[in-house]
């Protein structure tokens, strides 16, 4: 086995959660009396954190006091609609099962707000992920090694023997700044061009397929 442990991105690698994000973003702007965003803006803002999303979200120009309160306002929404839509990818859990039982660690490191990132990962993940991480003040979000670091030492491996899974040039440079190799997932919030220009050497379309990359 190459890998003996595995750190998984969430939003648009193991869950689809594009339509809970664009419904909260919306609602928070319809409150503000700001013009709403259609999917595939949302879908290209994504990525970078909840402050970052709602920097793109609002319009041009907005003063960071009221995109403070954009921020509150969203944060208290998608505490409570972070489900409503969100679904696992297809055969997402039975990957992570197959790889849970040929003794592989797995985790999750997202820039997410970190409440939404443990709320999510009870509903979904309940005895497959050892460890699940998301955005935490004074740690630096991804695609810097900080949090990747934080979650190899709470594994107890060696970076050598992970390997970091994602869908975005977030994930790929993520993987490339902890020393770490990658495979990245075209199904999720970035298209593949995306991928192959922000270095990525292996990518794969289903989660049948990730696992074969993993485990071989």
């Amino acid at each position: 086995m190459r890998y003996d442990a595995v750190i998984f991105d969430l939003d648009g690698t193991l869950l689809d959660t594009l339509d809970d994000l664009a419904d909260s973003l919306n609602h928070t702007l319809r409150k503000n009396n700001m013009p709403e965003r259609t999917r595939e803006e949302v879908r290209a803002f994504v990525g970078n954190g909840i402050r970052k999303l709602m920097e793109r979200g609002v319009p041009a120009g907005t003063e960071v006091s009221a995109i403070d309160k954009v921020h509150a306002d969203f944060t208290e929404h998608y505490k409570v609609h972070c489900n409503d839509k969100t679904k696992p990818y297809d055969n997402v859990l039975d990957m992570l099962a197959k790889l849970k039982n040929n003794g592989i660690k797995l985790a999750v490191l997202s820039n997410k707000a970190d409440y939404a990132v443990q709320d999510l990962c009870k509903r979904y993940f309940v005895g497959l992920i050892d460890v699940a991480a998301g955005e935490i003040d004074g740690i630096p979000k991804k695609p810097s090694p900080d949090g990747v670091y934080r979650v190899i030492d709470k594994l107890g491996v060696q970076a050598e023997k992970c390997v970091y899974i994602g869908d975005s040039d977030v994930d790929v440079i993520t993987a490339k700044n902890s020393n770490m190799d990658c495979i990245a997932v075209d199904w999720g919030f970035r298209d593949k061009d995306v991928l192959v220009n922000a270095g990525a050497d292996v990518i794969v379309s289903t989660a049948d397929a990730l696992f074969e990359e993993i485990v071989k």
